[in-house]
């Protein structure tokens, strides 16, 4: 506590003057910027202050202003989680079996019980299943059992609600069995002899008739994905009515599957029959037994590996995978409400209670509902400075020109920063790190609330090179 009480005197300090402040001017290229992109001044909000917390800012443009921070929202559920759970937390996906094996047969159900692991993609379903062969078992007398109790979805959301696209993979929604985040992968391989393009799909989905090839075609590749004319529609079959150029080479598609609910029973079924296994009933959900002991557990990469897939790739289920575990590890509910009341006693705690109090949604930034001030979050990514986690948070976020969502935006100065970047219809941003000329660091946040939001981007750039350039 004496950490973080220290760490809030600080941050109080060099944001005290934030709002006295708040009119100065904006750095010319930066100005320059906003107006090309027809974003008034009066939607962004804008600050860059000193990482040591005892300057007051360089700038600060409207910071008490509450917006949407889009994606930015992450960098507040990763620190969250790396202060709660630690960087070594993992997430242990238990096996249950309640029957004898004899001859290769287990004579009961299998169960497997999802504990919220964010990271349970398909190379890592396999490698379960390889342990469960690895106890003799190549034939399931019963049935395998899949327990989705730990996070309480009572309905599944509809995937188009967010904004009309249900078969983007980020608008999955989070599952205590998520397995592969819900999608299929198709990848698609010319043969040019055949005038075929052969169609490979994982996971393999039981029940679902998958279209092995499709025709080639002459032409440029373009939009090869209009010209495919796929129907995804029919959770029973995926079909397309096109083709595919063949200039186009190998390309890689993923989707959403239509019936998002019964995805994992038709993974863990399909998987289950790829690998050459019997199952004498049926792939279900249902609940493991009380007192049943697992045979084994899958355990997940840790937590520190896990924010660098959320940040550097803005993953918004498993960011929101990791929301509903801290309410769940500290409230004992996989629920959004317990979530939102973990963070908001975190936040006052660590942060402090005082002006500019967070709204919590989902925790991804995939949210209309969510709110903070630049000054809020300048204060948080301080007191992140000093903590003890600050390499594991520091180490997830995009590095400009380097890798992530700031992989192709290199600064002009050359300078060095790492960024959260936030990006929905009417609001984008960033914020992080930056390196200065003179060997100090920044804490930088810039957010623009606007129609034209996402044309605001060279105006993050320009006030990322001006703290740059110091």
């Amino acid at each position: 506590m004496r950490f973080s009480a220290r760490v809030a005197a600080l941050s109080f300090a060099a944001l005290a003057c934030a709002g006295a402040a708040a009119q100065q001017s904006l750095p010319p290229e930066v100005d320059a910027a906003l107006a090309r992109a027809k974003v008034p001044r009066e939607a962004v909000t804008m600050l860059v202050v000193d990482a040591e917390g005892q300057k007051p800012p360089r700038l600060a443009w409207r910071p008490q202003v509450p917006v949407n921070p889009a994606s930015i929202m992450k960098l507040v559920t990763t620190y969250a989680g790396l202060d709660l759970l630690g960087p070594a937390y993992v997430w242990n996906t238990p096996v249950y079996i309640d029957g004898p094996i004899a001859n290769g047969v287990l004579n009961g159900n299998l169960y497997i019980k999802g504990q919220g692991d964010p990271k349970l993609v398909i190379e890592r379903l396999w490698l379960l299943m390889r342990r469960v062969q690895g106890l003799g078992i190549h034939t399931v007398a019963g049935d395998i059992v899949i327990d989705r109790s730990a996070f309480e979805n009572t309905v599944e959301p509809d995937p188009a609600a967010f904004d009309g696209e249900p078969l983007r993979p980020y608008n999955a929604s989070p599952d205590a069995l998520l397995l592969n985040f819900k999608s299929v992968v198709m990848t698609f391989v010319p043969n040019p002899q055949a005038q075929t393009a052969q169609i490979n799909f994982e996971p393999s989905l039981a029940g679902v008739s998958l279209q092995s090839t499709v025709p080639l075609s002459a032409g440029e590749c373009s939009d090869y994905r209009g010209g495919l004319r796929a129907e995804f529609t029919d959770p029973a079959r995926i079909r397309f009515a096109g083709s595919y150029p063949a200039a186009c080479g190998e390309k890689v598609w993923a989707v959403a599957y239509a019936d998002p609910r019964s995805y994992a029973v038709r993974a863990v079924g399909g998987m289950w029959g790829d690998m050459g296994n019997q199952l004498k009933g049926q792939v279900r959900e249902g609940r493991v037994p009380a007192g049943l002991k697992p045979v084994f557990e899958s355990v997940s990469p840790p937590l520190a590996e896990v924010i660098r897939d959320i940040n550097k790739y803005s993953n918004n289920v498993m960011a929101q995978q990791l929301f509903l575990t801290l309410g769940l590890q500290q409230k004992n509910r996989g629920t959004l409400d317990a979530a939102r009341t973990t963070l908001r006693q975190w936040w006052n705690d660590r942060i402090g209670t005082g002006e500019g109090q967070p709204v919590f949604d989902n925790g991804s930034g995939l949210s209309r509902e969510e709110r903070i001030t630049s000054a809020a979050l300048a204060k948080m990514l301080l007191h992140a400075w000093r903590s003890p986690v600050m390499p594991e948070l520091m180490s997830s976020l995009p590095a400009t020109g380097v890798d992530g969502t700031l992989k192709k935006r290199a600064l002009r100065s050359g300078g060095a920063a790492h960024l959260k970047t936030g990006t929905l219809r009417d609001a984008a941003g960033v914020a992080g790190y930056v390196d200065g000329a003179s060997g100090r660091r920044y804490v930088v946040v810039a957010i623009a609330n606007h129609v034209n939001a996402g044309a605001a981007r060279p105006a993050f750039d320009a006030l990322v090179d001006w703290a740059a350039q110091d």
